[in-house]
């Protein structure tokens, strides 16, 4: 994955600050950029009170440009396709973190997006929209060690990051991305574990990104922070660990408003480690934004939340406290 998302983008449309976001359509794929994805995380509890974490993940990655594709594949067939599609879910409380993967080729039958109504599926994990928006939907999934079927609902407009949704991942401005977001998501559904299926309600938070061309060479992996604030804000800070180090933030709102934060107001520090298969991972941070008075320390639900799958990574539901009390998500790759 390192290699696909760090190569360079030849062929592959480009991402360009001049480019509109426009909804509903930039919900679907785009198969002219090389990568992208469509995020959810869920900070749930179940009707005892027990914390629990959801995440799914579609991938969408362009194996080759759409010209080299045109040119190999000869007649039309549905089987013909450089797309390939890969998905991951997990389910985490404090004592468990299940973890699993799909992957296909995009075909209307296994995996791929449609329009009208939208969804995104991949055999039996599927997002269904009931109409050309995201919302409202219901988010299925169906595996071997748990299954989860979730409603999804939001009164809130759509959050554009970067500069109109132009989101750059490095002090050059040379590699970008489109990425909107989508930070109060009201959840109803339930989750099963062992058989035994039980409801569940919370937030969750999806992220959408596209790009042909995701990190530099020097750039070794990053840290993400998707969080709730109690005061009703959301706030999405991340920094891509390179030389130096590039780092962007956001405060968002649910009427639709919200403000970018300046990179030397953004501070990440991470304060503890847990060792996983023989490597650590900082799954405690200290993060401080000093122009939004915001001081936070970030503890995970589960610090085993490690993917092991084939992408390896680290993501899982926190809690931070500090400055104002928070609930939300961790991503650490690269580690």
């Amino acid at each position: 994955m390192g290699n696909i998302m760090g190569q360079q983008s030849s062929g592959f449309a480009p991402v360009l600050d001049t480019t509109e976001i426009r909804f509903p359509a930039d919900h679907n794929a785009h198969d002219d950029y090389r990568l992208e994805w469509w995020y959810l995380t869920a900070n749930l509890r179940t009707a005892s009170g027990e914390p629990i974490g959801v995440q799914w993940t579609q991938f969408r990655i362009a194996m080759s440009p759409p010209q080299q594709q045109s040119s190999d594949s000869g007649e039309s067939s549905a089987w013909a396709t450089n797309q390939l599609y890969m998905a991951h879910s997990a389910l985490t409380s404090k004592q468990s973190h299940l973890a699993s993967e799909r992957w296909s080729r995009q075909h209307n039958q296994l995996a791929g997006t449609t329009a009208k109504p939208f969804s995104v599926v991949l055999d039996n994990w599927q997002w269904r929209a009931s109409g050309e928006d995201l919302f409202p939907a219901t988010l299925s999934v169906t595996d071997p060690q748990y299954r989860y079927e979730l409603k999804l609902t939001t009164q809130a407009p759509y959050q554009l990051q970067g500069n109109n949704g132009y989101s750059i991942k490095d002090p050059t401005g040379e590699v970008a991305s489109h990425y909107y977001s989508q930070p109060f998501i009201d959840v109803s559904g339930w989750i099963e574990r062992q058989g035994e299926q039980v409801a569940v309600t919370g937030q969750a938070w999806l992220d959408r990104e596209w790009s042909s061309q995701f990190l530099k060479d020097n750039q070794q992996g990053w840290d993400w922070f998707a969080l709730r604030l109690d005061d009703g804000s959301a706030l999405m800070v991340f920094q891509l660990r390179g030389q130096p180090n590039f780092y962007s933030a956001r405060r968002m709102f649910a009427d639709g408003t919200g403000h970018a934060i300046a990179n030397e107001d953004i501070q990440l520090s991470p304060i503890g480690w847990h060792k996983i298969n023989n490597q650590d991972y900082p799954v405690k941070w200290q993060v401080s934004i000093a122009s939004e008075q915001i001081a936070l320390e970030v503890s995970p639900l589960n610090a085993n939340a490690l993917q092991p799958l084939s992408v390896n990574y680290w993501e899982g539901p926190v809690n931070a406290t500090g400055s104002h009390t928070a609930q939300g998500y961790m991503e650490l790759t690269g580690y």
